[in-house]
């Protein structure tokens, strides 16, 4: 698409395709219940709470024999284009996506695990981040002392500085598909920022919220369910 004098739109793009093996759970661990909904739910309800998202996306692998429960609902695309990494993922949504997309407009990626987050963190990510051309990303200060081990010798780590990256990470359509794009390994790409950061950009980093916590372990489902108990 050409670039015109509109102001960008913004599009969540949700990559579920993972089975989520660290739970241990016999369903992948996006469609397990919090509170009476399927996690994945909790999730897009925060896009679609938000007035600022035009429209939001989930990738799901080919054969997901949940997701139509879930994400049967206005406002929500499903691609059946899931790949076997995150990054294969979002790039093959991003490529379905073309058709409807300007390279102009705005992307917010987030984690399908991450059912903690609202329409406020929402509008807190787009507005700090602004035009910001490196885009960015929800993050957390650390604040507890950090160590690291190697070769049986513990160190203390600096924790000045140090931040822990949540999603969404918001980056232009066009930028975000050439950083992917060009990302040499894609088990390497933890995140969208690493992508940019690996092209000479340093996204910037808005402040989060602990509630935007990303579910992994059995034992983070209560904590989850706590939080989401707490309408903000």
């Amino acid at each position: 698409m050409s670039t015109n004098s509109k102001p960008p739109r913004h599009f969540a793009l949700i990559p579920a395709a993972g089975v989520g093996a660290r739970m241990a759970a016999g369903t992948p661990k996006q469609y397990l219940p919090l509170l009476g909904k399927p996690m994945l739910r909790h999730t897009l309800e925060a896009f679609l709470g938000s007035e600022l998202i035009a429209h939001t996306y989930v990738v799901v692998s080919p054969d997901d024999g949940y997701i139509d429960n879930v994400a049967g609902v206005a406002g929500v695309t499903v691609l059946r284009c899931g790949g076997p990494t995150r990054m294969d993922s979002i790039l093959n949504g991003l490529r379905e996506m073309r058709a409807d997309i300007a390279d102009e407009d705005l992307v917010l990626v987030h984690d399908a695990a991450r059912p903690g987050l609202t329409p406020r963190l929402i509008r807190a990510l787009i507005e700090g981040v602004g035009d910001h051309p490196a885009g960015g990303l929800l993050a957390l200060p650390v604040v507890d002392t950090v160590k690291k081990i190697g070769n049986g010798v513990v160190n203390t780590v600096p924790r000045d500085g140090l931040w822990l990256a949540q999603t969404p990470q918001m980056f232009s359509y066009s930028l975000l598909l050439r950083a992917l794009s060009s990302a040499p390994d894609a088990n390497a790409i933890t995140d969208d920022a690493s992508a940019i950061e690996a092209l000479g950009m340093s996204p910037k980093l808005i402040e989060g919220h602990p509630r935007n916590m990303k579910v992994t372990l059995p034992s983070d489902i209560r904590i989850a369910e706590m939080y989401l108990a707490d309408k903000e």
